[in-house]
């Protein structure tokens, strides 16, 4: 997939663990884990908004799209 997850990246550069973040946003720490792991299909707009306002970033800085060549 060409949407890449940097979520990893802003938790570090943070200095916060995904339990914390977790916590923060009222999510469970599996969910965030399949989140980092780009295993999921879709996020809300009101969890993204959770995390930017969490580690005080932007979408831009959690999402990366990545464009693929053409066949």
């Amino acid at each position: 997939m060409p949407i890449i997850i940097n979520l990893d990246v802003m938790l570090a550069k943070r200095k916060m663990r995904s339990k914390e973040l977790s916590e923060r946003i009222g999510i469970t720490t599996s969910n965030l884990s399949i989140l980092k792991s780009g295993k999921a299909k879709a996020i809300r707009f009101s969890t993204l908004d959770a995390i930017c306002n969490a580690l005080e970033c932007q979408p831009k800085d959690i999402l990366e799209y990545i464009d693929s060549p053409p066949n």
